[in-house]
């Protein structure tokens, strides 16, 4: 049975980790976010690292201390501050992550803490699923709560055109099963938060 809503929905902020020209992140985040949308339990919005364009770290003070300096690491912080969950769209560069991805985990640390994180990967055979797996790792460092199911799409190339993802019926499958699991977490963590802090 899916719970009721509460009052104040929870923020589901879908991040864009490519950045490179020709990337097809972009159109799998794009309907990732529109399901997101669709779900009763969330607010949907995107992030993506190419618009956001966060130079490497370079702040002059450990994230942890929340001593920011420069105006890009505000605005970043306000927003994954205001997330109550968080999914990760990714393509899997020679066995891991993209670089643009772990430098916007690195800015932060208190700000992401209590949150459960989804991934979506996409790639060719492997389908990203081994950049999931280590970003599973440095997200459980940053005290988030990395879910179970996650949406892997080999051989991604099949289903863009004209720009736009196609995905199937596995796809849609997929991202109910991560946008329940994220809810679920989603809230109780709200609750783990409200109590910390």
């Amino acid at each position: 049975m899916t719970p009721q809503p509460s009052a104040a929905p929870m923020t589901l902020t879908t991040v864009v980790a490519s950045t490179r020209p020709g990337r097809v992140g972009r159109s799998v985040a794009d309907w990732f976010a529109l399901r997101a949308a669709e779900h009763d339990q969330f607010e949907s919005r995107m992030v993506d690292l190419y618009e956001l364009a966060l130079p490497f770290f370079d702040e002059p003070h450990p994230p942890a201390l929340r001593q920011y300096t420069k105006s890009h690491t505000r605005e970043w912080s306000r927003i994954v501050e205001s997330s109550d969950a968080f999914v990760f769209v990714t393509p899997e560069y020679n066995g891991g992550f993209p670089a643009p991805l772990k430098n916007a985990w690195d800015f932060l640390v208190v700000e992401w803490r209590h949150k459960p994180a989804g991934f979506v990967s996409y790639g060719g055979v492997s389908a990203g699923t081994r950049a999931v797996q280590m970003g599973k790792q440095v997200v459980a460092n940053l005290r988030m709560l990395p879910i179970g199911p996650t949406v892997s799409v080999p051989f991604v190339g099949e289903l863009v055109e004209d720009g736009d993802f196609r995905p199937g019926k596995i796809h849609e499958a997929a991202a109910e099963q991560v946008l329940d699991e994220l809810a679920r977490t989603a809230r109780v963590m709200r609750r783990l938060r409200n109590e910390a802090y």
